[in-house]
């Protein structure tokens, strides 16, 4: 039962619900007939003896012989226990008291989260009238009001605890917050700073050019003393050779950059007819790009040597040097090798650079320049762009492919030389045509060396990472026409019979109808193509090509 109803039984409409007792007039609750000192025996001897008749004076309490009897101790806190202040109150007399006091207005006088203090005399009318009803007892009351004076003195303190506590979290937070800010602040300078770094490295190194392709660029470590022996520049970082080149670093970045699917390539592909049917796919180079290619020729590749086998794009040596080793054999064995362009990728092109004494991030940035992978146009949402379909390669087109080839393929030209000497025939190379010969006076067992000599040019353009087009392997004996890169080497080096026929036939009919009219397939530049047959031809034959070139200026003008 809380404060407020004990105050309601009291003094609210069902007071009647408590008497007083006849023997010690407390005030008790009904229907038990006795107190609840009397009822509890410890007045049963003064009950049993029938002193009712004289009852005790109000307020004071019914003794018994056990309550003299010495006591336990009561727990801490009852030291100061004032029973005299909670002698028990009727009913009666609380109500004279309230009235006395002007009476009590309202039960709602305190704060619910506050104990009253027992100083207080509606407090002492209250508590004395609780014990009279036998609510509560003395002690209970005691320590309640004891347990409000600790709380309103923790009270204090804990405000002061909390002001302190609630200063310590604002300074804490303040620190945080500073901290928090200083820590922006730093991050901020190194956001600066990293941004800083990235365009300085971006306008001074190349670290990244494309996924798969970047590998090295962080190692400038170059061969000097090989540079220098070759002739080559001394370039060791992407800076240098951009420098070299004449270049800015971004510039440099631009072209060697590898995308798998960009709006914009450098290259412009187009297809021209083969003399032996279908069509070859040319890459030609942008301007800017075709410009980097040749510097790399005219720096690094036109100062290497190739081995003498090989005469295709190299100075100084032609169709003519290629075929003119085997005029008059026996046996001619002509073979292609497929895709030549096409199988020297990216790899083996920056392992070419790297064996010239570039540093590896050097040689992938050339490497780079010098490859290109094989694209398709493909258009999604209104934007072309141009996946890549195969590996970068070198491409048909650019400048420095022949020379990278004819670099790539020395070690292929040597083995095949040595296996053609040791069995007696002559090799050479033009591009990606091999010729083999032998003359039976000088070599009596070459008819049985061709079979093993195919075997062998098999195995070795398998080890050097090419593949030997079957189809256009041929073996030719001196009862037939025997020709090399187009050019006949049965007794002497000359052209086919058709072409000078054509050539002179044009040459016959433009005298009489004009040039133009000769023009049978269309061709744009009709007349430069004709002085560039006649000149081809003199190339080969100077006398049979001077006489059709005395018939070609001997021409109308016009």
């Amino acid at each position: 039962m809380g404060l407020f109803d004990a105050l309601k039984r009291l003094f609210g409409p069902r007071a009647a619900a408590f008497t007083i007792c006849p023997h010690c007039h407390f005030v008790f609750q009904k229907p038990t007939r006795w107190c609840v000192f009397c009822h509890n025996g410890r007045n049963a001897d003064r009950v049993a003896s029938g002193l009712r008749s004289s009852p005790m004076p109000r307020g004071a309490h019914p003794t018994s012989s056990a309550e003299s009897a010495p006591q336990t101790p009561r727990p801490t806190g009852l030291e100061n226990l004032d029973v005299g202040r909670f002698q028990p109150l009727s009913t009666k007399d609380a109500r004279g008291t309230i009235q006395s006091l002007g009476g009590i207005r309202s039960a709602y006088l305190d704060s619910l989260g506050v104990i009253p203090d027992d100083s207080l005399p509606r407090i002492q009318i209250i508590d004395r009238t609780m014990v009279g009803a036998g609510l509560i007892t003395a002690e209970e009351l005691h320590e309640i009001h004891e347990v409000g004076r600790h709380y309103e003195e923790l009270r204090g303190v804990r405000g002061s605890e909390h002001r302190r506590a609630t200063e310590a979290v604002s300074a804490s937070r303040a620190e945080r917050q500073a901290l928090k800010e200083q820590k922006k602040l730093e991050a901020a300078k190194r956001r600066q700073a990293r941004v800083e770094e990235v365009a300085r490295r971006k306008a001074t190194d190349i670290n990244f050019l494309g996924r798969g392709v970047s590998g090295g660029l962080s190692d400038h470590r170059a061969n000097l003393e090989t540079l220098e022996r070759l002739g080559f520049p001394k370039v060791s970082t992407p800076a240098n050779l951009a420098a070299a080149m004449g270049l800015s670093v971004g510039r440099l970045r631009f072209l060697a950059f590898h995308s798998e699917a960009p709006t914009r390539v450098h290259y412009v592909a187009f297809q021209v007819p083969k003399r032996s049917g279908g069509s070859r796919t040319i890459t030609a180079p942008h301007k800017s790009m075709a410009a980097a290619q040749r510097w790399v020729l005219d720096s690094v590749l036109s100062k290497l040597a190739f081995h003498n086998a090989a005469h295709g794009f190299v100075c100084g040596r032609s169709t003519v040097s290629n075929a003119e080793p085997h005029v008059g054999a026996d046996i001619v064995v002509n073979a292609d090798l497929s895709d030549f362009f096409g199988t020297i990728t990216f790899p083996r092109v920056r392992g070419a650079f790297r064996g010239m004494g570039f540093s590896p991030a050097v040689a992938t940035v050339l490497s780079l320049l010098t490859t290109e992978a094989p694209r398709r146009p493909l258009t999604y949402a209104g934007e072309t762009r141009y996946a890549a379909t195969g590996p970068r390669a070198l491409p048909q087109g650019a400048c420095t492919s022949p020379a990278l080839s004819n670099w790539i393929t020395r070690r292929l030209d040597q083995r095949l030389n040595g296996i053609a000497a040791k069995l007696g025939w002559t090799y050479t190379r033009y591009a990606d045509d091999l010729t083999f010969s032998a003359r039976l006076s000088e070599n009596p067992d070459a008819n049985t060396h061709v079979g093993y000599l195919l075997a062998r040019l098999r195995h070795i353009a398998q080890d050097e990472g090419f593949a030997v087009n079957e189809k256009k392997t041929r073996v030719l004996r001196s009862n037939a026409r025997q020709s090399v890169t187009g050019i006949v080497v049965n007794d002497q080096l000359g052209v086919p019979r058709p072409l000078v026929r054509r050539i002179r036939a044009i040459l016959h009919g433009a005298k009489s109808t004009g040039l133009e009219a000769q023009n049978r397939e269309g061709r744009t530049n009709f007349k430069e193509w004709l002085g560039g047959m006649i000149a081809y031809i003199e190339m080969v034959s100077p006398k049979r090509g001077g006489q059709l070139r005395e018939e070609f200026e001997a021409l109308p003008k016009g």
